[in-house]
C-alpha cells in the first residue's frame, strides 16, 4: 500500500487551483510505493503525479529531491519534472502534508529483467552519474556505513530470532565494513535506491528513472553495487552473471571504472547487501504487523550479503579488466 493520506476532492481542487493546469477530472491512489502517498491525477490538461511526503521522509531533504530532479531532467535524463505552480513553487502542502505535482512517465516495470534490460539500467544509472556531476546541492546519505551499527542496534539484539547465529554474523560483518570500507574513490550523487520498480520501460526501451528520494551524496560505485544486486540475482537467490557483465558493461560504455573502484567492488557490494539487510530486519522486527510500512524478508538481502562474501574478485561479477580504463583521481 502506498496511500497512508487520503486527499479529498475539494482539497485537491483547491490545491490545483494554483496551477495552470486546468480541471481536475480524476484521480486514485497508485498502490506500488512504500515511503510516500502517490496519486495517478488527470486534469484537462494532461495526466501527472501527486505525491505527498510522509513522515519518514525529513521535509528539510525535498528541496535537493525536486532539485535533482529538475537537473537531471534538464540534462536530459528522463525522469519526472516538477511542476511549478503560478508563483513558481514545486512544493506546496496538501491534506497536512508536503506536496508536489510531477509530469507523468509513460512505461511499465519490469518484474523479470533480461539482460539487455539490465544493460540499459547501467548506461542510465552512468549517465545520471554524470548529469549530477554538477548539481550544486547536496545531502548526506542517511544510511551510510555508519550509521549501519546504530541501526543493527535499534533491533535490540533481536536478529536471531530471524535466524540462529544472525547477530555474531551481523557483528563480524560491521567490524570488517568499518576497517575496511574504502574512502578515497570517485563521489558524487547516487540514487541509492535503483531498483527494477523505479525504472520503466515502453516498448523494450527504457524510458525513464523514478523515485529519487533516498538520492544523497556518496561513492559512485557504491550506487553500482546497490543496483547490481538490485537487477542480477534471480528468484531462487542465484547471482546471473550474464544480467550482471551486461550492467556493468552498460555502465562502464558511459563511465569506466577506475582501478580502485573495480578492486574495492566486492566490498561495496557486501556493504549495499548489508545496508538493505539491516533496513529489512529493523522493519521486520520493530514495526508492528498492522502497520502502513510494507516489511520485506531481510533473509533475501542476508543471502546475497554472503554470496558477495565469497567474492574475490570483480570479474567474478562479470566485469572486464578491459572496462577500466580512467586513472585514478577524486570526483567532487
Amino acid at each position: 500500500m502506498a496511500v497512508y493520506t487520503d486527499v479529498t476532492e475539494p482539497e485537491l481542487a483547491d490545491f490545483l487551483a494554483r496551477y495552470d493546469l486546468g480541471a481536475l477530472s480524476s484521480y486514485k491512489g497508485i498502490a506500488e510505493g512504500v515511503e510516500n502517498s502517490n496519486f495517478l491525477l488527470r486534469t484537462t490538461s494532461g495526466t501527472y503525479i501527486l505525491t505527498l511526503y510522509e513522515r519518514r521522509v525529513n521535509r528539510a531533504d525535498l528541496p535537493f529531491f525536486v532539485g535533482l530532479m529538475e537537473h537531471l531532467a534538464e540534462a536530459g535524463l528522463s525522469c519526472p519534472l516538477p511542476v511549478h505552480d503560478r508563483d513558481g513553487n514545486a512544493l506546496g502542502e496538501l491534506s497536512g502534508r508536503p506536496a508536489a505535482i510531477f509530469t507523468f512517465l509513460d512505461g511499465m516495470w519490469t518484474r523479470r529483467p533480461g539482460p539487455a534490460e539490465c544493460r540499459a539500467v547501467g548506461v542510465a544509472l552512468a549517465r545520471m552519474h554524470e548529469a549530477a556531476a554538477n548539481f550544486p546541492l547536496t545531502r548526506q546519505n542517511g544510511l551510510a556505513p555508519g550509521d549501519w551499527r546504530p541501526l543493527y542496534e535499534s533491533c535490540n539484539g533481536r536478529a536471531d530470532e530471524v535466524e540462529p547465529g544472525l547477530s555474531a554474523e551481523i557483528e563480524a560483518e560491521l567490524a570488517d565494513f568499518e576497517a575496511r570500507w574504502p574512502a578515497d574513490l570517485p563521489w558524487g550523487v547516487i540514487h541509492a535506491d535503483l531498483f527494477p520498480d523505479n525504472v520503466f520501460f515502453l516498448a523494450g526501451e527504457l524510458s525513464g528513472l523514478i523515485d529519487f528520494y533516498f538520492a544523497c551524496n556518496d561513492l559512485l560505485a557504491y550506487d553500482l553495487a546497490i543496483t547490481l544486486g538490485a537487477w542480477c540475482f534471480e528468484q531462487d537467490g542465484s547471482y546471473n552473471v550474464t544480467k550482471g557483465r551486461a550492467l556493468m558493461a552498460g555502465y562502464a560504455s558511459v563511465r569506466p571504472l577506475e582501478e580502485a573502484e573495480y578492486e574495492s567492488l566486492p566490498m561495496l557490494c557486501r556493504g549495499a547487501a548489508m545496508r538493505f539487510m539491516l533496513t529489512r530486519l529493523y522493519d521486520w522486527l520493530t514495526v508492528p504487523d498492522d502497520s502502513f510500512v510494507t516489511k520485506k524478508d531481510p533473509r533475501e538481502y542476508l543471502r546475497k550479503l554472503r554470496f558477495h562474501r565469497g567474492v574475490r574478485d570483480a570479474s567474478e561479477y562479470g566485469l572486464e579488466r578491459a572496462a577500466v580504463t580512467r586513472p585514478a583521481k577524486g570526483m567532487a
